[in-house]
């Protein structure tokens, strides 16, 4: 209560009461309620209620104690203010009394504070007054008791949470964990009480300064987020994203750290959640140019048409699994889903069990098409270019001799010098590093022989003679050999196309988070396999090999026939003759690393794993990269770091460089997009005419150049392979000039389509 001013004759006081079991729903989404028990309407009460509505808050009134506590019953107000200055119309202390139960009344008068009371007021009507009061109690003693109510609930969401959450205090003390940290970290909470973090093993597969600047981070109150290594009790290492979070409390000072940990999102790894008290953030892609794309698939998630498989199978299926003492990833999920399923509900259940069905397909990674009519074009492309072949043959049976030898050109003797390279060759090369290079005027100009003079130019630029201790004679009779082995008689598959991709792929490599994510070593790799990702191409995919029965075909098993060879090769030709050995002066464990690089990239361009690259790339670096920037921490270099610098994120970078360099042809400008469509489509056509000729099968039906339209095509290519891909390279690597074209690409593909043409061009008007 609070006394008059203390002019006036009398001494008037208003009684103030909290009542704090009010629920917590209400309070914390602001639905404030005040019980206002004055005997009669004065300016006093009129001043409350003007600053309640003011406040935003519920305001009941009551006139007797009756009515007060049957409103009070009923609504359980936060506030409860009780007129005392008129005690001849009822007792304010014997009204709140009535709170508590009858075998707990004192039997004798109680000051205020026994009877509940806990404030004073001094009569004043005035609207601020009351308000200015009713603000102070709100964002003071009751906002203090609302908190605390609900950190009950609080405890319960932590105790029941899947996510493993530590708390730690100002000084880094363990002060919780809650079970799932103790199932996922192996100790128990009494080993960590009261423990420093310091106290608790560290792994050793963090970098040395790493503790460090997380402690700098979060003891000026920052978040930190990123990549760190934790210790389980049994010793084992899990990487993680780790978020720390700094908690603010009395004084403006960080009280409490919270941190929460999940492992890497690795498709290589099971995905486990742990919460551990830290500062962090987290990542995800952002999702352009949808809106020139028909039914395209969404790399993010692909989904399965289900089964009605019963719950009751897993029981004998998974025993001999569980008895397993070596687990793949996916068995390991599988034990996961399977012990989720028996304590779910059975629609629950269901579900997992069509989750089950579909990781045990062999094909995780490949959107699943509807009818073959509904787009013949995408069907045809899918089949010639993500698949081995047909598993019949006609009987006569189409043979690439593999016999021919690979000889070195005959003006090898004689190698042209980057100094010597002629004006008119120089001179088309000046923009070599813009995305807009012409490439067919250099075709021209070099009279078919672009990738030697390219290539000298842009490992030049990048310092790979430096890099390989190699001379720069034996760099250019190595370009030539190379280029000597790529087939002049393929209208796609030739020495342009390599030099294409070999500018495409020092293109991505200029690219402020490429550099980011690669070392000198990956760079060379990438340029390297550019060169001769297509070395000795016939002119035929790898599904009419398989079908023909050709050498490759029985030498590779049918598998990644074309990009086996073309590495294998490659290697074949660069070591069989010192002087045009790049490798030759390379030290033994560096030369293993590199070929091992350019291997695997060579291998990235087959298409039968096309989804399964993107896939990996997406959820392991885009989505991280996301939600970091999402938390405000994409401008923290060691958390983007430490997405990038992971080893086999790494390779996901490398796979995704050489994969948009290589079929990058609708992201080029118009001209030279439709030039290369042109070339696609008549090496194509070309390979239907020979499987009728062989009778073998015909694995792509609609490029029969008597009936084929170019556009549809091209708009089934880029709809099914290449939007997913670019958005998810776009939103790494930042391209928005190769975007604009393959939208203004789309476009011209659509516009001929929609016209009924089936040629590169419209007809002269």
């Amino acid at each position: 209560c609070v006394e008059n001013d203390g002019y006036g004759p009398l001494n008037k006081e208003i009684q103030w009461s909290y009542h704090t079991f009010s629920l917590i729903g209400s309070s914390v989404c602001g639905f404030f309620q005040v019980l206002l028990v004055f005997a009669k309407e004065d300016s006093q009460s009129s001043g409350f209620c003007w600053a309640c509505e003011r406040a935003n808050f519920r305001v009941t009134v009551a006139r007797t104690p009756e009515s007060a506590l049957h409103s009070f019953l009923e609504k359980h107000h936060d506030l409860i203010i009780i007129d005392h200055r008129h005690s001849r119309n009822f007792d304010a202390e014997a009204l709140c009394r009535y709170r508590t139960p009858p075998d707990r009344e004192e039997a004798t008068v109680m000051p205020l504070l026994s009877a509940g009371f806990n404030r004073r007021y001094v009569e004043n009507p005035n609207v601020m007054a009351c308000y200015n009061e009713l603000i102070q109690l709100h964002h003071g003693e009751i906002r203090s008791q609302i908190k605390l109510r609900a950190c009950n609930a609080i405890f319960t969401a932590l105790e029941q949470s899947q996510d493993a959450i530590e708390i730690s205090s100002e000084d880094q003390l363990i002060q919780y964990v809650n079970p799932a940290y103790e199932s996922v970290m192996g100790y128990q909470q009494g080993e960590l009480m009261a423990k420093e973090n310091v106290e608790v093993p560290k792994s050793e597969k963090n970098k040395p300064d790493l503790l460090e600047s997380i402690n700098n981070c979060i003891r000026k109150g920052k978040e930190w987020q990123g990549l760190y290594y934790a210790k389980k009790k049994n010793g084992d290492s899990v990487q993680q994203n780790v978020k720390i979070t700094p908690v603010i409390g009395q004084g403006g000072k960080v009280r409490h750290y919270v941190s929460i940990n999940r492992p890497l999102n690795d498709n290589n790894k099971v995905r486990n959640t742990h919460t551990h008290t830290h500062t962090g953030q987290v990542d995800i892609q952002s999702s352009k140019h949808k809106d020139r794309r028909k039914g395209s698939l969404d790399v993010r998630s692909t989904t399965s048409r289900g089964s009605d498989g019963s719950s009751q199978r897993r029981h004998s299926s998974m025993a001999r699994i569980h008895s397993m003492t070596i687990e793949a990833p996916i068995t390991k999920v599988i034990n996961i889903i399977n012990a989720a399923q028996e304590s779910s509900p059975m629609p629950v259940a269901e579900a997992l069990d069509r989750v089950l069905e579909i990781l045990r397909t062999t094909e995780l990674y490949s959107p699943q098409l509807g009818t073959k009519d509904e787009d013949p074009h995408t069907n045809d492309l899918v089949g010639g270019l993500m698949t081995d072949g047909l598993r019949r043959l006609s009987g006569n049976e189409y043979i690439f001799s593999t016999k021919h030898p690979h000889h070195l050109p005959s003006h090898l003797t004689t190698p042209l010098s980057l100094n010597d390279i002629p004006p008119r060759v120089a001179q088309t090369m000046e923009n070599e590093d813009s995305w807009d290079f012409d490439i067919f005027s250099l075709e021209a100009a070099t009279m078919k022989r672009p990738l030697t003079y390219l290539g000298l130019k842009i490992f030049s630029r990048f310092g790979v003679c430096e890099f390989l201790s190699c001379p720069e004679a034996t760099l250019r009779s190595w370009l030539q050999v190379i280029e000597a082995n790529y087939h002049s008689s393929n209208s796609y598959h030739n020495s342009t196309h390599a030099a294409d991709v070999l500018h495409a792929t020092a293109y991505f490599l200029c690219k402020e988070r490429v550099k980011q994510s690669l070392d000198p070593i990956d760079e060379v790799a990438a340029l390297i396999a550019a060169t001769v990702h297509d070395v000795d191409h016939p002119g035929r995919t790898n599904s009419f090999l398989c079908n023909a029965g050709s050498e490759l075909a029985i030498l590779y098993n049918d598998t990644a026939v074309l990009e086996s060879h073309h590495a294998a090769l490659a290697f074949q030709l660069s070591t069989r003759d010192d002087k045009c050995n790049i490798f030759k002066n390379m030290e033994r464990n560096e030369y293993r690393s590199l070929r091992q690089a350019i291997i695997d990239m060579v291998l990235a361009t087959e298409m039968t794993k096309h989804f399964e690259h993107v896939n990996k790339f997406v959820n392991s670096i885009n989505k991280p990269l996301a939600a970091l920037e999402e938390n405000g921490a994409n401008g923290d270099d060691e958390a983007v770091k430490g997405i990038l610098m992971v080893p086999e994120n790494r390779i996901l970078v490398k796979r995704m460089l050489i994969k948009c360099a290589d079929i990058s042809n609708p992201c080029r400008p118009l001209e030279l997009c439709i030039e290369w469509a042109g070339r696609i489509s008549e090496e194509y056509f070309a390979q239907t005419d020979e499987e009728k000729r062989q009778g073998l099968p015909v694995v792509m039906p609609v490029f029969d150049r008597n009936t084929c339209s170019i556009p549809k095509s091209q708009i089934s290519f880029i709809d099914y392979f290449i939007t997913d891909m670019f958005d998810a390279w776009d939103a790494f690597a930042d391209l928005p000039n190769l975007m604009q074209h393959l939208d203004n690409n789309f476009k011209y593909w659509k516009g001929l389509d929609e016209r009924k043409l089936h040629t590169l061009r419209p007809p002269p008007e």
